[in-house]
């Protein structure tokens, strides 16, 4: 649906390919400044009127999209920092790539601060982007936040999600959220279109997991707190990849509900894992189940050491890089997992040597 592509440049040689290198070196400082930075998880540009992102493709709807633009409207939220930006430029582009109708996709982009750099590469990268941001206010949780297993997972961006509803507005009635490690390999709207069944949440459930391990001993100790669950029958959801009825959301009062879970936390150690284990406590047993295909997680491995992991049989619609270990970090060191490969179609990061995007 691109309305062009490129075709790959002839391969050059070792001799070519260390000239090249050592020139780059010389003329450009900076650009292996920003490579060894972007590797790290940090994106600083030195200069503005640099672009270390390729242009995207533009990608055009097909025949198939017709009626009013606003009733066909698919609206995607996402994080943005510099820390994730080439995971998040990865994940948009499979989006786009693999829509049918791309031109109807709206994104809500939440920063915690104006960054006029990632506000620029955004959109340098995909000109014809339908977007809008917002700032979270990370006061919002400071004091909320309990050390978890990960640091990245203490992030305040990273607990962005448990206030969808208030940062989205009112216009926008149901919002598919998606984490940054993450890339599509199926059209989105058919995501969009689950039918949820007046429940708040719609995602793949796992009911194999041992649900218990979410929670610590302290918690299923207390009678009280035991009880949390009863009348429901809770298996374990990733929200990295959530459909969400926000409208219902707003009538609600869940955000507050996630709110006084984390309160408790600070006052008891009832479990680990950031900004999960809230959405468990308020929604788990009673959300809307959809295929498992539409989350194969787990590929970076625990969140500990991040280990290689094999994909899950089945069906794929989406890809997701959960846990310690990211694409873009394991490729850069050249010590990739065999599933790493997947992902690599879609970095447009224009040092990136490990392939090249053919739109």
């Amino acid at each position: 649906m691109a309305n062009g592509s490129s075709q790959p440049a002839p391969p050059l040689s070792l001799h070519h390919h260390l000239h090249l290198g050592l020139l780059s070196l010389l003329l450009f400082p900076s650009l292996a400044l920003v490579s060894a930075a972007i590797r790290h998880g940090v994106v600083r540009k030195p200069f503005a009127d640099i672009s270390y992102f390729r242009e995207a493709p533009a990608y055009r709807n097909g025949d198939s999209c017709t009626g009013h633009g606003d009733n066909r409207r698919i609206h995607v939220s996402m994080t943005l920092d510099s820390n994730y930006l080439r995971g998040t430029i990865a994940a948009v582009l499979s989006v786009l790539k693999h829509s049918t109708c791309p031109e109807d996709v709206e994104f809500h982009f939440i920063w915690a601060r104006y960054d006029p750099g990632v506000y620029s590469t955004i959109r340098s990268t995909f000109p014809n982007l339908n977007f809008r941001v917002y700032r979270f206010n990370s006061n919002r949780v400071r004091g909320k936040i309990s050390k978890s297993i990960r640091q990245a997972l203490d992030q305040p961006l990273n607990y962005a999600r448990i206030y969808l509803a208030e940062i989205i507005p009112p216009d926008v009635k149901r919002v598919i959220y998606l984490d940054s490690d993450l890339v599509l390999v199926d059209d989105i709207a058919k995501l969009w279109n689950v039918d949820m069944e007046n429940k708040v949440l719609a995602a793949p459930e796992y009911c194999h997991a041992n649900f218990t391990n979410y929670f610590s001993g302290e918690f299923w100790s207390d009678p009280k707190m035991a009880r949390t669950f009863e009348g429901r029958k809770p298996c374990y959801f990733n929200t990295g990849v959530m459909v969400v009825d926000l409208k219902r959301w707003r009538g609600g009062e869940y955000t507050q509900k996630m709110e006084d879970w984390m309160a408790v936390q600070k006052r008891k150690r009832i479990y680990d894992l950031g900004s999960l284990p809230p959405f468990l406590l308020v929604w788990a047993g009673d959300i809307k189940a959809v295929d498992h295909r539409w989350n194969q997680h787990g590929l970076g491995g625990d969140n500990l050491e991040g280990q290689c992991r094999r994909l899950h049989p089945g069906p794929i619609s989406l890809l997701h890089w959960s846990g310690k270990g990211k694409p873009w970090l394991r490729l850069d060191s050249r010590r990739p997992c065999s599933v790493d490969h997947l992902w690599a179609p879609y970095d447009l990061f224009r040092l990136s040597s490990t392939h090249t995007f053919d739109g």
